[in-house]
């Protein structure tokens, strides 16, 4: 490989003197690698995010965590201590919401509690970063339409994830419990509950190509993948038509 005739600024090839940055061009070898380095410390500046936490005593789970990057990202978490947690995408329609009503929400900036006397529904924190701007808001019961909004999403991805361990589960440990979990995996699609539904294909797909499922299941799991593939459910076909 050539690397053309050594000239000009410490005899750098015509390749490396256009991959190095112009202000470095003609500094000493000492001063570039001093250079290089302070680039590299330099800490990646992070995208906004959203974290929701839920506590509620004597539910299943009782803790909960979800965090969502601007970038689509999320981490569900069952436990504070959870370093494993479940990682999947949604897609950016549904993120431009969520981050649209933390927007109105001015990003969690002001309180969100009703001050009424309700029942304990658990409690609910959103959380807001962005760099060094952190905002953070609890409540049991909120009345504000945004505040109710996000909530439901959360308790969308909440419900999802579940049934999304359910059927996980049910595969590795329990093929006779896969019809069980598998139609609490239907529910939520018909009534268009499922987030980010494509994540569900690969358990989809292993059930309906191993034969070691019952035929009935193997249907059923190839009949919803079809279904996640065309983006809504069969029924909603049938009605259109």
């Amino acid at each position: 490989m050539k690397w053309g005739s050594p000239s000009g600024c410490g005899g750098l090839s015509d390749r490396r003197r256009a991959a190095s940055p112009p202000q470095a061009k003609c500094l000493p070898h000492k001063a570039r690698l001093a250079m290089v380095f302070c680039l590299a410390i330099i800490p990646a500046v992070a995208d906004p995010r959203i974290v929701y936490s839920k506590f509620f005593k004597g539910s299943n789970p009782e803790f909960v965590s979800i965090t969502v990057e601007k970038d689509g990202h999320v981490v569900y978490r069952r436990a504070e201590d959870d370093a494993n947690g479940r990682e999947f995408n949604l897609n950016p329609q549904d993120v431009r919401e969520m981050f649209d009503l933390a927007d109105k929400l001015g990003d969690f900036s002001r309180p969100l509690e009703s001050g009424l006397k309700v029942a304990n529904m658990g409690k609910k924190t959103f959380r807001y970063e962005d760099g060094a701007t952190v905002r953070e808001v609890s409540f049991n019961y909120s009345v504000d339409e945004a505040a109710k909004q996000l909530v439901d999403w959360f308790e969308r991805i909440t419900a999802t994830e579940e049934v999304y361990l359910g059927l996980d589960s049910a595969i590795h440990f329990d093929k006779l419990g896969v019809d069980q979990a598998f139609l609490q995996v239907r529910m939520l699609w018909d009534a268009r509950r499922l987030a980010a539904p494509e994540q569900f294909l690969p358990l989809l797909e292993r059930i309906a190509k191993n034969e070691s499922f019952m035929h009935m299941d193997r249907d059923r799991a190839a009949s919803l993948a079809d279904e996640i593939h065309a983006g809504h459910p069969a029924t909603e076909a049938k009605s259109s038509k």
